[in-house]
């Protein structure tokens, strides 16, 4: 049987999703701030660690992204390559280095949650909305004063909404997204009770990357309770920093750790 992931099929094609490398191109809007560091501790189970600096980081990040594997027949099928997500990223330490980590994360595209899930993201499912530069018309350009929006809703609800404005170029577009991703992949039991079939702590970071200009901006961030997630629970104490960047990034397999 053949296929990266579900469903194995005789040919594969019906699998979800084709093996990597997969390769990302998008629209990147970032807002860092800061939240009591137990909040951030409390999401970091073992064998991981607060970060030793700034431990109340937080970034969260909205992407319009369109994706491909080798050869780029997804581009051309735009349904198989454009999705939106929302990720909330926070630091942490494991054997004496700094991480990132994603702890919630919401997208609009099944192929991006079945990438997600491999590769330890704790993909959901959400409706993720951004403006998009354009450089005719009334859409903003990627200039000083330029504004944009973003919003993200699950569950029927509003989770979390944040307007920018940019200011002036950035030499880089934040610090708490800028490491190695540390994130367990694990299968609970199939019999009740009993522990995971499998946990894995890995690493996993970019093969290639590229990026354009970024640009640093003013930001009005707002969070929203919600019965079914806890995004509002990270609530914003200070803002650090705000950032608009197209990037280009290529994804290869990631390593092992514990």
């Amino acid at each position: 049987m053949k296929g990266f992931l579900h469903p194995r099929t005789p040919t594969g094609r019906a699998s979800v999703t084709a093996a990597p490398p997969w390769h990302y191109a998008g629209d990147l809007i970032t807002v860092e701030y800061r939240t009591d560091p137990d909040k951030v501790a409390a999401l970091l189970p073992e064998p991981l660690a607060p970060a030793p600096d700034d431990p109340g980081a937080v970034a969260l990040i909205w992407a319009d992204w369109q994706a491909c594997s080798d050869g780029g027949a997804e581009l051309l099928d735009p349904v198989r390559s454009q999705y939106k997500e929302c990720f909330v990223v926070v630091r942490c330490q494991f054997a004496g280095r700094t991480y990132s980590r994603c702890v919630f994360i919401w997208v609009d595209k099944d192929f991006s949650l079945a990438r997600g899930l491999h590769q330890g993201y704790p993909k959901k499912f959400g409706s993720i909305h951004q403006t998009r530069p354009h450089p005719f018309g009334h859409a903003p350009r990627l200039a000083p004063g330029a504004r944009f929006g973003a919003t993200l809703a699950a569950g029927d609800r509003r989770l979390a909404e944040a307007v920018i404005e940019l200011t002036e170029p950035s030499p880089h577009n934040g610090f708490v997204n800028a490491y190695p991703m540390a994130h367990h992949r694990f299968q609970p039991s199939i019999e009740p009770g009993q522990p995971d079939s499998y946990g894995e702590l890995v690493e996993s970071k970019s093969a290639a990357f590229e990026g354009g200009q970024a640009w640093a901006a003013r930001a009005d961030l707002r969070l929203f309770e919600s019965p079914t997630e806890e995004l509002a629970d990270l609530t914003v104490d200070e803002y650090i920093g705000a950032y608009y960047r197209q990037v280009g990034v290529t994804w290869n397999g990631g390593t092992v750790l514990a």
